[in-house]
This record gives structure tokens, C-alpha cells and sequence, in this order.
């Protein structure tokens, strides 16, 4: 994706470069301006070129990666994944599944009543409310936008099978 004249090369206004949120597309300069855009997910980038570094500039999120020569690195602390962080996270997923499951043991609801089946969707949806959080946490700290990566992949999927782009 990316040309073989820019690696190994300092940031550059007149380079392509692989786009560091989709991966698919390609980032070039804005005509007249200190910025990039992508031509496959069509985001912004501010562009610091004594950092070697580039910003999000269409997004809450502040997304930014440096460039090291060969490939777009995310900029981010240095936040060491230590086994009380890993045994913390096990246990905001478990603990209050392991409370809701064991509530709906020892209480269980009058069998043939109409929501006898809630306490074991109730615990399973614990579960899930729970890994959902603690996987978005997970998302964010290596900065991997899943929603924009699928927003990109649907609207070029829309663009080939629409009937305007049809040779028929």
C-alpha cells in the first residue's frame, strides 16, 4: 500500500503513506494545506513533521501515530499490562456474573412462571455487559478504531454494489 520511495524516509508533505486507522487506504496531502486524508476511509490528519508524527483531526478520539521510517507506530503511555491489572479486569468480568449466577441458584424463580428464564439471561447478559467493557478498554488502549474500520469496509461495500456503479 505504501510506496517504496518513502521508506527508511522522514515524514513528508508529498509522499503517500499506508493510512494508519483503515490500513487500506492510502493518506496524501491536502491541496493547500498541512494535512493528510485517507482516500479509502476519507479521515483528516494534522501533520507535525519535526515529530514525525500524525493526529486525527475528525475524531473525539485523540488517535495519533509516529512515523519511524517504515510503518505508522500509535503514540501512547507506556502502561505496563502488570497481573494486577489482568487479575483486576478477570475480576470486574466474573465477580458480578459469580453474584447474579449464584442469587439466581439459591433463589430460583417458581418453575412455569412466565420469567422463570430472566435470572439465567440476567446472568448471561452480566457476563457479556461486562467482557464488552473491559474488551472497549482494551480497544482503546492500542487504539484500534473498530467502528471506523467497519464504517470504511460498509461504505466501500455500498459504493461497489451500488446500482450507479453497475456496468450492466
Amino acid at each position: 500500500m505504501s510506496n517504496c520511495d518513502n521508506v527508511n524516509k522522514n515524514l513528508s508533505i508529498e509522499e503517500v503513506y499506508t493510512c494508519p486507522v483503515c490500513y487500506h487506504g492510502q493518506i496524501s496531502a491536502i491541496t493547500l494545506m498541512d494535512a493528510f486524508s485517507c482516500n479509502f476511509c476519507n479521515h483528516i490528519f494534522t501533520v507535525d513533521l519535526v515529530k514525525q508524527s500524525l493526529k486525527i483531526a475528525d475524531s473525539s478520539s485523540p488517535l495519533s501515530w509516529r512515523w519511524n521510517g517504515k510503518k505508522w507506530k500509535a503514540n501512547r503511555t507506556q502502561v505496563k499490562w502488570s497481573w494486577v491489572i489482568k487479575l483486576l479486569a478477570v475480576g470486574f468480568v466474573l465477580l458480578p456474573t459469580t453474584l447474579i449466577g449464584l442469587s439466581a441458584y439459591f433463589f430460583p424463580p417458581i418453575p412455569g412462571t412466565p420469567l422463570c428464564w430472566l435470572p439465567i439471561f440476567w446472568t448471561g447478559l452480566t457476563f457479556l455487559s461486562h467482557l464488552t467493557i473491559i474488551v472497549n478498554i482494551v480497544i482503546d488502549y492500542y487504539q484500534f478504531p473498530v467502528k471506523l474500520y467497519f464504517k470504511a469496509l460498509g461504505r466501500n461495500l455500498w459504493f461497489w454494489i451500488s446500482p450507479q456503479n453497475s456496468s450492466i
